[in-house]
């Protein structure tokens, strides 16, 4: 491996994470926050990835409600207990409603793409709303879950994880999202979402198909949706049908923009920071939290429309003003025709 890959970003990156994993165990006070922004940040990611190829999807929120109802539903209505079997039953949840949705929505792009998103989550949150037999508008709870046996209570009771052992287990399935991210961004397909963002019919003349890129992304991003929303289902301990709302979406749309999408782990850093600006809103200014939020946003599209990780390529950039670059354009074709 060359020297390059162990550069300061990359140890950076690695203390970071060292960090959030001490942190998350060790500071309790800070463990529940943690755990909440770490499965949004699951769910940020296929937006992001979406947003590579040029897509917004406000409807995002619909494979989170879906995923976290899967093991809602599993757990009050089958008995399942075993994440092992939950987590990934969440996951293929959302992939496989994205993969039938897909082929409608892979046809269309900008406002017609967001706007027909929006609408399915809506639809959904109509339903979860006004159906009973899955708890209607008060949702319910999730509770007695288990890891191979561990959390189970000794006297037969529900049990179930809580606290580091909870943070643990979202912490690791979120690492694993990144690196599985990391490799699919690297990969033909993944290379393909900025060129079909930057110019989808040249892309067409390379003798890729588009829509079948799109899908798949589409189908990736409802898989990490279904799987956020189970991490983030048992972190609280509640489903309720507003995990379905609109709101719910504008929260992953803010953590994708705020964090850029050149990297699978920047997702993350934005879950954290919205958690960290939220509470701190909650607790300062209770009723103009939402200003605050707005306030953050228009500076992040002001200033740095590329996300928090352009500050390294800007720095970049400032080092080596003299080299000649190649537009992103051309970086992106070049990848492609590899």
């Amino acid at each position: 491996m060359s020297k390059q890959s162990f550069g300061p970003g990359t140890w950076a990156l690695l203390a970071g994470v060292v960090a959030l994993g001490v942190i998350g165990a060790g500071v309790q006070s800070w463990q529940f926050m943690l755990t909440v922004a770490l499965g949004k940040g699951v769910v940020a990611i296929g937006v992001a990835l979406l947003l590579r190829s040029g897509l917004a999807s406000f409807g995002q929120a619909l494979y989170y409600a879906v995923g976290a109802y899967t093991i809602g539903l599993a757990t009050n209505l089958l008995g399942w207990h075993e994440l092992a079997l939950l987590l990934p039953a969440a996951a293929a949840a959302g992939a496989v409603l994205a993969f039938v949705l897909g082929f409608l929505l892979s046809r269309y792009r900008d406002i017609f793409f967001a706007m027909l998103t929006l609408a399915l989550s809506m639809i959904v949150y109509g339903l979860l709303m006004n159906t009973v037999e899955l708890g209607g508008s008060d949702g319910f709870n999730v509770h007695g879950l288990t890891l191979l046996g561990l959390g189970a209570a000794a006297d037969g009771t529900e049990g179930g994880l809580a606290g580091t052992a909870l943070f643990g287990v979202v912490f690791v399935v979120s690492l694993v999202c990144v690196a599985l991210v990391s490799w699919f961004m690297r990969t033909r397909p993944g290379r393909l979402g900025p060129a079909i963002r930057d110019n989808e019919i040249r892309v067409e003349y390379l003798g890729t198909s588009a829509r079948n890129n799109i899908h798949l992304t589409y189908v990736i991003a409802g898989a990490l949706g279904g799987l956020g929303g189970a991490l983030s289902s048992f972190t609280v301990g509640h489903i309720d049908p507003d995990m379905a709302f609109w709101t719910t979406s504008g929260d992953f749309i803010f953590i994708a923009v705020l964090s850029g999408t050149g990297y699978a782990f920047a997702p993350f850093i934005g879950a954290i920071l919205l958690e960290v600006v939220r509470s701190m809103a909650y607790q300062y200014a209770p009723n103009s939290w939402h200003l605050v939020m707005g306030v953050i946003m228009l500076a992040i599209i002001a200033f740095l429309p590329t996300g928090l990780t352009s500050l390294r390529l800007g720095r970049k950039k400032a080092v080596e003003p003299g080299a000649p670059q190649a537009s992103v354009k051309q970086q992106t074709m070049k990848g492609v025709k590899a």
